[in-house]
């Protein structure tokens, strides 16, 4: 009790001096006119709202105040204490609430969840998801097999980080829950296998975004460079390895092994009842496993096929183009929405389930995707809210100011800067695009080091969005899991952080032997950070059972 009174009274007073600096230090009108400068704009001012959100957030346990905190400091920090101009920032800004909502791209995310949250609730209530989980018990024996399921499917589902989430997660949640999995630990194999596999699949909305996100003017194809970081992607590779690793041999550490005891006594959740209103769907019991495996295949396909067709493919456009110029959140829309038609006309053909009960599933879908469609719109603003401020120019002179004469250090710099923006920003695309054109300036006459830079760069965005508790994937995750979002984000640091160790390290020796060997040398880096990683997760756990 005295420790959430102390966290009121710290909200309390937070706020209180916020509002009060606002009124001793206005300077401005309540409009940013032509020529408007923040005069926190470049600063290392501009990484302040997403430190605050997350620091309020991992303290409180409690992710909407703590986003909202920050949203409210970094509009203040643009209009340099002006409230009128503050609240204009926070709902009509280029960052705003409202400008991220009229998103294209951010609307059909939402659509996208709510589609898919109705989806979900009619496989639970036609018996199907039930079916399936009885089938499974046939082929998956324990905890083990379930989790290296997961895995598997995870990898299966490469083309976008979202749609991965939400879909292995719908899919194997009922599978984990029978084999006494906690859902945190389920969350992190869904986060785990969203961004770290979509970075190094060829066919991904990923690696269009990578292509694209490489200058013209130094002639270099986007596409062979992000084939060739693949081998160099350290973060990724290792976190496969240690997924795999630590379900083999049944161990766990930090948060997550308060979460999987409790699991194996059967509380899924450790912090109570199920955070995101499971619905009781009133399962049918006869249920059929055609009726799960239809709907969800069609889902995958048609998902694909929708990016395919925002890109251009059914217009010419070839199969890597289309995905380049692919709008990956409209063609889920798409994908889910044709979805949800096929497994109306299936279930009403079979007779699954009446009319009625089959558009009562849609409001109760979109009620479960209430809570992380709330932090998505408060993450988006606060991260809209820190690109006014400026953190790209920051970051874009943080690196170019060590570039000169550390250049075989560099792509371990590049790695823990880009962690670092990606995790406060929680936004891995918006990373890798600002770094990407200052390491080919860096790196123009040095191929070897280039790709080993660019592959740094890639591999600290999605180690940043895969443990910030404001990126879109993060919040997915939780979503997928149903599991609550500060357990995800507090259980899968220790895991995200020794992995992000190890490949710092690594990326300091494939630096170094990049460099003296003229990159003969620089790829035996890889599997030493695969034996690194093994040596480290073998002491933790013998201090364990110490």
């Amino acid at each position: 009790m005295k420790k959430k009174n102390g966290i009121r009274i710290l909200f309390v007073c937070f706020l209180v001096t916020m509002i009060g600096l606002a009124w001793v230090t206005t300077q401005t009108t309540g409009t940013a006119g032509e020529g408007y400068v923040s005069l926190a704009n470049g600063t290392i001012l501009a990484l302040l709202p997403p430190v605050v959100a997350i620091t309020l957030a991992l303290i409180t346990k409690e992710v909407y105040s703590a986003l909202f905190v920050g949203i409210v400091v970094g509009a203040l920090l643009f209009a340099n204490g002006n409230l009128e101009l503050a609240l204009n920032t926070m709902m009509y800004s280029e960052g705003g609430l409202v400008t991220n909502l009229a998103d294209i791209s951010h609307a059909s995310i939402l659509v996208f969840v709510t589609i898919l949250g109705g989806i979900v609730v009619i496989l639970n209530k036609s018996g199907s998801a039930l079916a399936f989980g009885r089938w499974a018990d046939q082929h998956i024996k324990n905890r083990r097999g379930a989790q290296l399921a997961t895995i598997l499917l995870g990898l299966l589902i490469f083309v976008d980080d979202g749609f991965n989430c939400m879909t292995v997660g719908s899919v194997m949640r009922p599978i984990t829950d029978r084999h006494n999995v906690s859902r945190a630990k389920l969350a992190y194999l869904l986060d785990a296998t969203a961004a770290p596999i979509c970075i190094i699949a060829p066919v991904s909305c990923w690696a269009a975004a990578v292509t694209y996100a490489v200058p013209s003017q130094f002639h270099i194809n986007g596409f062979k460079m992000f084939i060739e970081t693949i081998p160099y992607n350290l973060y990724a590779l290792t976190t496969i390895v240690m997924m795999v690793y630590i379900t083999w041999k049944q161990f766990d550490y930090g948060p997550m092994k308060l979460h999987e005891d409790n699991a194996l006594k059967g509380d899924l959740f450790t912090s109570g009842e199920p955070p995101y209103s499971e619905v009781d769907a009133n399962e049918k019991t006869d249920g059929k496993v055609s009726n799960l495996i239809i709907p969800v295949v069609t889902l995958i396909v048609s998902g694909i096929i929708g990016i395919l067709y925002t890109g251009g493919f059914f217009n010419g456009e070839t199969f890597i183009n289309a995905f380049a110029n692919a709008d990956s959140a409209r063609g889920l829309v798409f994908g889910s929405l044709f979805t949800l038609i096929v497994t109306f006309v299936l279930y009403m053909i079979r007779d699954v389930m009446s009319f009625q009960d089959f558009m009562d599933c849609l409001p109760a879908g979109f009620r479960s995707m209430c809570a992380p469609m709330i932090i998505l719109i408060l993450s988006w603003n606060l991260s809209g809210v820190t690109g006014m401020l400026g953190a790209a120019d920051y970051i874009h002179g943080v690196v170019e100011a060590s570039a000169g004469s550390l250049q075989m250090f560099l792509p371990c710099i590049i790695f823990l800067v880009s962690v670092f923006l990606a995790f406060s920003t929680g936004t891995s695309w918006g990373t890798f695009t600002i770094l990407i054109p200052i390491v080919c300036s860096v790196f123009s006459g040095f191929y070897t080091m280039l790709v080993i830079s660019i592959a740094a760069c890639l591999s600290g965005a999605v180690c940043g969005d895969h443990c910030s508790p404001i990126s879109d994937t993060t919040i997915m995750s939780s979503a997928g899991a149903q599991s609550n979002h500060i357990n995800h984000v507090t259980t899968q640091m220790p895991y995200a952080f020794t992995v992000a160790a190890v490949s710092a390290v690594g990326y300091l020796i494939a630096g170094i032997l990049g460099y003296i060997t003229k990159g003969n040398l620089a790829v035996i880096a890889t599997p030493i950070t695969f034996v690194l990683l093994i040596l480290v997760i073998e002491v933790l756990r013998k201090r364990e059972t110490v």
